[in-house]
């Protein structure tokens, strides 16, 4: 993922930053340290660990900031991997590359569908969320200022953490690249494509609602995973990138768009030529400028 970001970009993201709260509040499960990070150039640098935000050894999350201070916005990442698979390691780069924006960063795993059925995923989120929210001075974080970026099948997880409830406490926006909007539609797409990633995208929906179809005993477990059904007033605004070709289809952003719309929460889907995917889709020249962009607009 390329860093250098246009000058518009790096202004949007020069945030006003307040001093942090001098009492801490109670502290997570941390690693045995703290790794410090400094640039090549010696310059400055982060801090890292690793938390616990739960018993499950999949509910960890990587925190990185900037110990100079002051209270930075927060933007959490969710990895992809057809709810299935996927590690918060792999995000290490774009991870980064935020944190050199100026943000507070938080690279979260979840519990993945072998683990536990759907509405884990997202609740495993939420916990996150409010662990580092209730813990915010700690890693210099503004508990009222954050956004969440999920990646395929993490973009469903932090588009259904935008449309939880009636609105969460300090979210002011939700990217998604190539987010997984409608699972029905993937269910639906998938019984019949000669796509090989759209059947193994229906598979893969079907063993996140705990490895039944929609109907009967799972339909309530498959309402709780569409996104647009509980889209609501308060609901964060959102981002949607996805490629015009590839199996997750604009189609299902825009089915979000709709329904977010009715009710006045905007939506934008940005859609890029070819078939690229998530991870790749997000490298594609471009791509994660318009993203970071968007961020720094709702964060300013």
């Amino acid at each position: 993922m390329r860093t250098a970001v246009s000058a518009s970009v790096l202004a949007l993201a020069a945030v006003v930053l307040t001093p942090v709260a001098a009492t801490a509040a109670k502290e997570p499960t941390p690693a045995p340290y703290v790794h410090n990070l400094l640039d090549p150039n010696g310059l400055g640098g982060f801090s890292m660990e690793t938390v616990s935000y739960g018993t499950n050894k999949r509910q960890a999350m990587d925190v990185w900031w900037t110990p100079d201070g002051q209270e930075r916005p927060g933007v959490f990442l969710i990895h992809g991997g057809w709810w299935s698979g996927g590690d918060k390691k792999y995000m290490k780069e774009i991870t980064r590359g935020y944190a050199n924006l100026g943000y507070t960063v938080f690279n979260l795993n979840y519990r993945l569908s072998g683990d536990a059925a759907w509405p884990a995923q997202r609740t495993d989120a939420l916990a996150a969320i409010a662990m580092a929210r209730k813990n915010a001075a700690r890693w210099a974080f503004d508990p009222d200022n954050y956004v969440v970026v999920g990646f395929s099948a993490g973009g469903h997880i932090a588009a259904s953490v935008a449309t939880y409830g009636d609105g969460i406490n300090g979210l002011k926006g939700v990217v998604g690249l190539s987010p997984i909007i409608s699972p029905l539609q993937a269910y639906t797409e998938g019984a019949t494509s000669s796509d090989r990633d759209k059947r193994k995208l229906r598979a893969a929906a079907i063993k996140l609602a705990g490895g039944c179809s929609p109907k009967g005993k799972c339909s309530r477990v498959w309402a709780s995973m569409e996104v647009a059904w509980h889209a609501s007033r308060n609901d964060a605004p959102m981002l949607t990138v996805h490629s015009k070709d590839e199996f997750v289809p604009p189609a299902q952003s825009l089915l979000l768009k709709k329904m977010l719309g009715q009710v006045g929460v905007p939506v934008t889907v940005f859609t890029q030529p070819g078939t690229n995917h998530s991870n790749p889709l997000y490298r594609e020249p471009g791509v994660a400028e318009k993203v970071q962009s968007w961020i720094a607009q709702r964060l300013a």
